[in-house]
């Protein structure tokens, strides 16, 4: 399964919808696709994602995964990214 983990984008918006520790433990069963600079505001860069085991790709590969790990609802644009049947995960 792919789970893909987007940057947030609603203004003030500092959280990402998961650590780099928490990714490891997903990358053991899953190919996990974290947006590049998902965890800028939350002072987590790109390459401790990759040490975790995840893939650094664009909002349309994070978006475009089976699974989609979110803080904050996504926004319309961020939607029409989703393939049909996708699961997200997040408060909505």
């Amino acid at each position: 399964m792919r789970i893909g983990i987007p940057a947030e984008t609603r203004a003030g918006e500092t959280r990402v919808a998961a650590t780099p520790e928490t990714v490891k433990k997903l990358a053991t069963k899953h190919q996990v696709v974290v947006q590049a600079g998902a965890g800028v505001a939350a002072s987590v860069i790109d390459d401790a994602y990759v040490a975790a085991g995840a893939t650094i790709g664009s909002a349309a590969d994070a978006f475009g995964c089976d699974v989609v790990l979110k803080v904050r609802a996504p926004d319309a644009n961020e939607r029409a990214l989703m393939k049909p049947g996708a699961v997200l995960i997040g408060m909505l």
